[in-house]
């Protein structure tokens, strides 16, 4: 019976590590297209500013700044080889580094992600308007900071870089498409393979949901070449200071 149950787990674990990773990024990357071709009307954010706009300026400006902060960090942190780096720090400095950092943009994307999920949670308005799905991706994003404020400690008392080893060898295993990469998280803590194997729902979830507005953020808005617009009545302007006429950005 133990060997069997034995067995059982160690077959879980390489399809969460190890085939599960592929699966998330097909559904990611083909639903995604899919969508994007078949319901472009859907492909937003489903803003709810004209609500209510006090707690969603707050809530919405922690966490998108802290979450672009938290994801860039993943992502440079477990795709950059070890080489790449090793000659600069070595691997126990940048684990502190990456747990300071980490932490302080977690708090912040904590109290900005509570907000956004209290508001629409408790705000009568913005409660009639919100899709299940909506609920849940902000419920999903809740729980999966929350598991990766909890592997803070055990990042700590292990100051020596090798859980952050572990997980980029694996990450850097899964996209090189190299075989034996659940091995490589095999033996790390509970909370370390929850946040991964959510992390990775998130994106499996993400062609079905609001997140999928992460593809399109309008960065060119800010490099946007200048408009020239006529202005009707311009002899009834309120007074004030002289500006170059009918030029706007």
């Amino acid at each position: 019976m133990m060997a069997l149950w034995d067995g059982f787990t160690d077959y879980l674990h390489h399809f969460l590590f190890g085939i599960y990773p592929y699966i998330a990024a097909g559904v990611y990357l083909i639903g995604s297209l899919i969508r994007f071709d078949r319901d472009q009307y859907t492909w937003r954010s489903g803003s709810s500013q004209m609500l209510r706009s006090g707690q969603l300026r707050w809530g919405s400006n922690l966490f998108h700044f802290s979450i672009l902060f938290l994801f860039v960090g993943h992502f440079v942190g477990l795709l950059t080889p070890h080489w790449a780096y090793e000659w600069i720090i070595d691997a126990g400095t940048k684990q502190r580094l990456a747990v300071i950092a980490g932490g302080t943009a977690g708090v912040f994307c904590f109290v900005g992600l509570s907000l956004l999920l209290h508001r629409r949670l408790f705000d009568p308005r913005i409660r009639r308007t919100s899709t299940m799905i909506d609920i849940v991706i902000l419920a999903l994003l809740w729980v999966q900071l929350v598991l990766g404020m909890i592997t803070l400690p055990y990042s700590i008392s292990h100051s020596d870089g090798g859980t952050m080893l572990a997980l980029s060898a694996w990450a850097q295993s899964i996209v090189t498409f190299q075989a034996g990469a659940a091995d490589m998280v095999r033996g790390l803590a509970l909370p370390f393979q929850m946040h991964l194997v959510l992390g990775m729902s998130l994106f499996l979830v993400t062609p079905f949901s609001r997140l999928v507005h992460i593809f399109s953020a309008p960065v060119w808005y800010l490099f946007r070449s200048w408009q020239i617009v006529r202005v009707r009545g311009g002899a009834t302007r309120r007074p004030g200071p002289v500006q170059r006429p009918g030029v706007v950005k």
